[in-house]
């Protein structure tokens, strides 16, 4: 017998709060200060950004630019708007409900349903982390000549790393995932301007261009740019921690937490996208201006960078940058993995043991892989992770886009009526794309 669902539109009331060791953590000035209340509500849009621009999304950008240039810089551009409204949806829906989206489905659906999602987001979770790993493995092994397997090892100890910044506090993982995406900065920036792109050729490839749809290769791989983008983990992280900051729970209050973390959430993602924009253009600038057009793997892209721009540091920034995004990944996945355990069965460990659970299960693929095939099987792998992240995807941004429409659950916040039509149209798009992404990666036409 189901229960009667509460006043507020709940199945469940809510006893627990998100993350209850940092809930609340980060205190918010009282007083009237703009710029003081950005900064106190600055980080975990740094923390949702990381997820735009890991290691899994590096592969799409550089086959874009290799093969069609500018081209395809509108499909980041478009792909990331998208993944603006879907973050602002996740951060309001924490703010107002004060649910993090796994409590939310555990609140709304009957507990099978509840256990289901459950069972598909940790494996979204564990095939991000093995994203990450090889992204980390690739960039010791062009850093230092560390050989795959003893890399994937070596991925486990950032376990200790990490957990000595959570215990640390909230902010400090805040601020080592800015030190993280500075470093990714800089070392883009460095070749970019290192690789002379074509400043009106890259202002032309912002605006859509028919020509995407009518080649077939261009489309397949905007489909791979779209469907990768969102990452489905960043949906529960992003309406949990956002409640770590210490705002009054009022209307409001509310209104006000919406505000600046919609700023900090959107500013943050307009760096992804620099960064991912920057892939390509990099890629265009380089492989496709020099005829290296079927460039589409990370190590080959790597291996011809110093060569074309002449300068043996581009190949070190690239593999640095690869590190700290892989790095970066791979801490806010392990918030993930702690938020939807959480949530969906209100199930508690020690941080040390669910991150050793999370990082085994995506280790254990990696070494046997890296064992029997080498570089080419962890590339190979890199694509299955992708393709296991655009499954569960549906999953999260349907029910997230069905709960911030609900009025019942959202009251005064529900969204309104353009933003709700905005909302359903970008969930069909994006299933429908990862869905044929799906079927066609299966068939082998990739």
């Amino acid at each position: 017998m189901q229960k009667k669902k509460s006043s507020i539109g709940w199945r469940n009331e809510n006893k627990h709060p998100s993350l209850s060791e940092v809930f609340s953590s980060v205190s918010v000035p009282k007083q009237k200060g703009i710029w003081k209340k950005l900064f106190a509500f600055t980080g975990p849009g740094l923390l949702i950004a990381v997820g735009y621009m890991d290691p899994g999304n590096w592969a799409t950008d550089i086959a874009g630019g290799a093969q069609f240039g500018y081209m395809l810089l509108s499909v980041i551009f478009i792909s990331n708007f998208f993944a603006i409204i879907l973050q602002y949806l996740a951060l309001k829906l924490g703010i107002v409900c004060e649910r993090d989206l796994a409590q939310a489905c555990r609140d709304h659906y009957p507990p099978l349903i509840s256990f289901i999602l459950w069972i598909l987001c940790e494996i979204s979770i564990a095939a991000c982390d093995l994203a990450e790993i090889i992204g980390s493995v690739l960039a010791l092994k062009l850093l230092f000549g560390i050989p795959i397997t003893w890399g994937v090892l070596i991925t486990a100890i950032d376990v200790l790393i990490i957990l000595f910044f959570q215990y640390k506090g909230f902010r400090y993982i805040e601020s080592v995932v800015a030190a993280l995406i500075f470093t990714i900065l800089v070392c883009f920036s460095f070749e970019i301007i290192s690789s002379k792109p074509e400043i009106f050729s890259i202002l032309k490839g912002i605006v859509p261009n028919p020509e995407i749809i009518k080649d077939s290769h261009s489309f397949y791989i905007s489909i791979g740019i779209l469907g990768a983008t969102v990452m489905p983990h960043n949906l529960y992280l992003h309406s949990s921690i956002i409640q770590t900051r210490d705002y009054p729970r009022t209307t409001e209050g509310k209104k006000m937490a919406i505000k600046y973390a919609t700023i900090d959430s959107t500013l943050s993602l307009s760096l992804a996208f620099f960064i991912n924009a920057a892939i390509l253009i990099i890629s265009a600038a380089t492989f496709h201006k020099a005829g290296y057009t079927e460039v589409a793997d990370i190590m080959d892209a790597h291996k011809l960078l110093n060569p074309i721009l002449g300068s043996s540091l581009s190949g070190v920034f690239f593999a640095l940058a690869l590190l700290a995004s892989g790095q970066n990944s791979t801490l806010t996945g392990t918030l993930a993995g702690q938020i939807v355990m959480e949530g969906f069965i209100n199930i508690k460990f020690k941080p040390w043991i669910r991150r050793l659970i999370t990082r085994l299960i995506a280790i254990v693929p990696a070494m046997i892989v890296s064992i029997v095939y080498g570089e080419k099987g962890t590339t190979e792998l890199l694509i299955i992770s992708q393709i296991i992240l655009s499954i569960q995807l549906s999953f999260a941004i349907v029910p997230l886009v069905n709960f911030t429409g609900d009025s019942e659950k959202m009251g005064p916040f529900v969204n309104g009526p353009i933003l709700k039509i905005s909302a359903w149209g970008i969930t069909i798009i994006i299933v429908l794309l990862n869905l044929f992404l799906i079927y066609n990666t299966l068939l082998g036409r990739r």
